[in-house]
């Protein structure tokens, strides 16, 4: 056989097997579901798969909330822990760090003396001192309270934060940590927002990247309940004034 022909057949041969490797990867391993083994919501359209998400996130008991936060009144990270009873956890804004609890009707803001004495005026060192790492309690008339419980509110910062805004289209599988998703977006480049939805158990949203680039969120321990009591009297301080913007 003359080396021509060898080769010939060698590249015929070589075609040959690489046809059912192209119709494989075109059928997504020789026709497997790539939704195989999850709750299903992959083969729903992009509505549907908002909509189930959204009726998720609203029964559920829980969740732990963090990321970044982007408004009008500036940018804040958060990471917070949520039910319909309450909320725990920190926000870092511009200018300092401070954590905040709410039980019922009561809020709790706590924060370093750095936070204190930057808007104190006279006697800015002794009162930052005795409210360093301390609860304060935010009376319910204070300018501050409605701005700082909104972050302890699952409702409202769910129905707030997880809009998209414009038409909706499925996009590709995706990952969470270890948890398979798939990801919806709003507007013809995601502009409008994007959200990833579990594959697997409940539909949960998982990851939101908010429109305008305003933060990305991440949203986890769906139903996990958390301890939520009002701090010990020993540790709470009243501030005696108007808390300070944040």
């Amino acid at each position: 056989m003359t080396s021509s022909l060898l080769s010939v057949r060698v590249r015929v041969h070589a075609r040959r097997a690489a046809l059912p490797l192209a119709l494989c990867a075109a059928l997504t391993a020789c026709g497997t579901d790539p939704d195989e083994g999850t709750n299903g919501v992959g083969k729903l359209s992009a509505t549907e798969i908002e909509s189930r998400a959204r009726t998720a996130a609203d029964g559920a008991d829980a969740v732990r909330l963090s990321g970044t936060l982007v408004t009008k009144g500036g940018s804040y990270k958060i990471d917070m822990k949520l039910k319909g009873t309450g909320g725990t956890g920190t926000v870092t804004s511009q200018k300092s760090t401070f954590g905040l609890l709410r039980v019922g009707e009561d809020l709790f803001l706590k924060a370093n003396a750095g936070f204190w004495s930057h808007s104190e005026s006279g006697g800015a060192a002794s009162a930052a001192g005795k409210l360093d790492d301390k609860y304060v309690k935010v009376p319910s008339g204070d300018p501050a309270y409605q701005q700082l419980r909104g972050f302890t509110e699952k409702s409202v910062l769910l129905k707030g934060m997880l809009g998209l805004e414009g038409a909706l289209s499925k996009g590709d599988r995706s990952e969470v940590g270890d948890v398979r998703t798939v990801r919806i977006a709003a507007g013809p480049d995601g502009e409008g927002g994007t959200l990833d939805v579990s594959l697997q158990g409940t539909p949960y949203p998982l990851r939101f990247e908010r429109a305008g680039g305003a933060g990305v969120l991440e949203l986890a321990d769906w139903n996990k309940d958390f301890a939520l009591a009002a701090p010990a009297k020993g540790d709470t301080v009243d501030y005696g004034k108007q808390l300070p913007k944040t």
